[in-house]
């Protein structure tokens, strides 16, 4: 069986199917294991005490050495997944799985093919940031981003950094970033004190069963006010200015809705703006392989049973492209996942804790949904100048006639007249916006087929990572076992 992706879903998935006695291979773009969560510093820098660095480190060592040490586990570090090929409808199977092994930036890449007996796709999510004026300038970063360089590479985006947007992420974002040497001015979270409240106060009760979460949140909140910095709700970035790159930016209180409070905005300079407005699960892979998705409050996700099944025979999927729920759910997802996948035994006496825990779990991303929703007036920031879609600088005002022009409103077509979507990050960034803006603009929603699946939309990718037309030009690979390792570039 193949696992793709080595983040905490993903990791387990492979203990776990090892532990039923499945030959692994695991999968991931980075050199090492641990995806966002447990981003790991590069061997040349060594971090003497690396615990120190993030949460849950001890355990996630070990997993990271039994898993890898086991004569039964294949990892393939910096390999890309460019395509899943779903098999002949009369003979059900798993898709089979191209792959390029070699780093994204380097030449001598090998392109190769896995025909696994199941998959489990453990792919994780990405900062979603909605537009405003100035977001494309140098010096605006996804928070991710920032926090990655901060955990991976012990960079700092600036010296006078201000985080904005909506959702607890923006707190280990500050600590990794204040911890890395930055002076963060304040974070600032979007969402109305009252709406807070109301989201995190439901069925209070059930927050017992998240004392870890509640202990890492009074870690953060004694980390900021050890270093003065101030955590405003209700309030965010509504404009970036600079010249050449971010020198200041605009702030304004927002009501509950995301509209701006008049006569509420201020100006404070600074060096570098991280945002983030939530997350967007990462589902090209399920999509292309036929998987139904699931519509919730917090967004769409790959719809699963209880055994982490999808609804494409063999397939699997875990973490947080089923629902955002953080590291834990995502490890109890991924050990389901992966003991199924792996031929375990539905009667296994673990089983009954996993599932406690994925329960909690979802009950948890359902409160966060519902405590960090998505104002829907935040189109009021943009103004007709405002670039949607960055790598095309198709700017607000294109999408607005291209979406209310009924020769042009479908949205293939739109596309094609602002090229919005069509840049090199294919709609990764701009196309949950722009989708948004044409369903708001029209009032149509998108159109779904019967499983569930979009019938097109910005998840919706044959190549799903960059390939060169010389490594496609190669001559196609043949399948290989996925029980063994590639032979060494």
């Amino acid at each position: 069986m193949a696992v793709v992706g080595a983040g905490p879903a993903g990791l387990a998935a492979a203990e776990t199917a090892l532990s039923a006695g499945a030959r692994v291979t695991l999968i991931d773009s980075a050199d090492q294991p641990g995806g966002q969560y447990h981003r790991m510093l590069p061997e040349a820098y060594h971090a003497v005490r690396p615990e120190r660095l993030q949460h849950g480190w001890r355990d996630f060592d070990r997993r990271r050495r039994r898993v890898l040490a086991h004569p039964r586990c294949a990892w393939w570090s910096e390999t890309s997944v460019w395509a899943l090929e779903r098999p002949d409808p009369e003979e059900p199977g798993v898709p089979r799985v191209h792959l390029l092994r070699g780093p994204a930036d380097g030449g001598g890449r090998r392109r190769l093919t896995l025909a696994p007996d199941a998959l489990v796709l453990a792919v994780g999510a990405h900062d979603r940031v909605l537009p405003f004026p100035g977001w494309e300038l140098p010096g605006v970063f996804a928070a991710g981003a920032a926090q990655a360089l901060a955990k991976g590479e012990r960079v700092v985006v600036g010296d006078r950094v201000v985080i904005a947007g909506s959702g607890p992420f923006l707190l280990p974002v500050a600590a990794s970033l204040l911890e890395a040497g930055s002076r963060v001015l304040e974070v600032l979270e979007a969402g109305t004190a009252a709406t807070l409240a109301r989201g995190w106060s439901r069925r209070p009760w059930q927050l017992a069963a998240h004392a870890a979460k509640s202990g890492e949140l009074a870690e953060y909140a004694a980390l900021l006010i050890r270093h003065r910095v101030p955590y405003r709700v209700g309030r965010t970035v509504v404009e970036a200015r600079g010249d050449g790159r971010i020198e200041e930016v605009v702030t304004a209180r927002l009501r509950p809705d995301w509209s701006v409070v008049p006569g509420s905005e201020r100006t404070s300079p600074v060096d570098a703006l991280c945002v983030a407005h939530g997350f967007s699960p990462r589902l090209e892979l399920p999509v292309a392989a036929g998987c139904a998705l699931r519509r919730t409050p917090g967004g769409e996700f790959v719809a699963v049973d209880n055994d982490q099944r999808t609804s494409c025979p063999g397939v699997y999927a875990a973490g947080e492209i089923t629902g955002i729920a953080g590291a834990p759910a995502a490890r109890a997802e991924g050990a389901l996942a992966g003991w199924f996948a792996g031929g375990g035994d539905s009667a296994a006496p673990a089983l009954r804790p996993l599932r406690r825990g994925r329960d909690r779990g979802r009950a948890f991303a359902e409160r966060l949904a519902e405590a960090h929703p998505m104002g829907e007036e935040w189109t009021q920031w943009l103004r007709p100048e405002t670039i949607i879609c960055r790598c095309e600088e198709a700017d607000y005002a294109s999408v607005c006639r291209a979406v209310g022009n009924e020769a042009s409103a479908g949205a293939r077509v739109a596309k094609l007249e602002t090229r919005a979507g069509l840049g090199p990050c294919q709609a990764r960034v701009c196309g949950p916006t722009v989708a948004e803006l044409g369903a708001r603009l029209t009032g149509r929603p998108a159109q779904r087929h019967a499983e569930g699946a979009p019938t097109a939309g910005p998840h919706r990718r044959p190549i799903a990572q960059p390939i060169r037309l010389g490594e496609l030009a190669e001559p196609e690979p043949s399948p290989e076992d996925p029980t063994a390792g590639p032979d060494p570039l």
